[in-house]
């Protein structure tokens, strides 16, 4: 189990976490959701050891974060930050073999490409094994490294807006395989999402960060209220839920008033079906 216990952390004269504590239970997504500026991404850097807090106790399997040991701490992670430039003369197996520099040599293993080119074909990339990485979409390079994160075998799963370049299909590719591989692997999954309607459908947990505090925490279906996107947004929103009890979440434009067709364009439609 990831713990967080009191924490506390600032930059730049803005405190980001304040006496911040949770915990993550391995088998689970954890979805960290919250405005901007609050300290979403900033709480990742600074469980991987990127930030060091001001004080406050971040442990995993009752062993501590401690800087004399970062480099053993991190081992225990895949990470895939936010908005990582892949401008390099690598192709996309390279990228993704990567994962495991701890393990490569001067002679690469067969068995490590295969990992590699298994990976790629889970995520429907296998074709593009032999690309240079620095022509492709930021979508495919986001995908790219989401199998490079992969490749660690990690014990715990940092993702920093993973699906904000994808389109709607390999969206649910990644998060899917996000979530099986977190059940079957018994990872601790971490990550940040802006759509509230992919966090409710993926999350298992669903933290919600505001002012430097964890403002609520919990499955979606019991957290996810028109009240919490009011007070954490600052927008109306209407939240139904569908057939699996799964919350949707529909925002509502300020001072917004549903179209009416008028007498004429509604007589005009009338005599075009005549005429049909």
């Amino acid at each position: 189990m990831l713990k967080i216990k009191n924490l506390n952390v600032s930059l730049d004269n803005l405190t980001l976490a304040k006496d911040m504590s949770f915990s993550l239970e391995p088998g689970k997504v954890n979805v960290i959701i919250g405005p901007n500026g609050t300290g979403k991404s900033t709480l990742l850097k600074t469980l991987f050891g990127d930030i060091l807090p001001e004080s406050g106790d971040i442990s995993f399997n009752e062993a501590s974060l401690k800087r004399k040991q970062l480099s053993q701490w991190r081992e225990q992670f895949g990470y895939m930050p936010q908005d990582i430039k892949l401008d390099i003369e690598l192709s996309v197996l390279e990228v993704v073999l990567l994962g495991k520099l701890d393990a490569l040599s001067l002679r690469l293993d067969d068995a490590l490409i295969k990992k590699a080119l298994i990976a790629l074909e889970k995520i429907g990339l296998l074709h593009l094994a032999n690309r240079p990485v620095n022509r492709l979409s930021g979508g495919q390079c986001q995908m790219i490294l989401f199998a490079q994160a992969l490749m660690r075998t990690p014990k715990i799963l940092m993702l920093d807006e993973p699906v904000s370049a994808l389109d709607l299909h390999f969206q649910h590719v990644l998060l899917d395989h996000l979530d099986t591989e977190t059940k079957q692997q018994g990872w601790v999954t971490l990550m940040v999402l802006h759509d509230l309607n992919l966090a409710a459908q993926y999350a298992d947990n669903l933290l919600v960060l505001k002012d430097g505090n964890v403002i609520a925490s919990g499955h979606p279906s019991e957290i996810l209220t028109p009240a919490l996107v009011k007070d954490v947004y600052d927008v109306n929103a209407e939240v139904t839920k569908d057939s699996y009890g799964i919350p949707f979440i529909r925002t509502i434009r300020q001072g917004f008033t549903p179209h009416q067709p008028t007498i004429k364009s509604q007589h005009l439609q009338s005599k075009r079906t005549i005429c049909i």
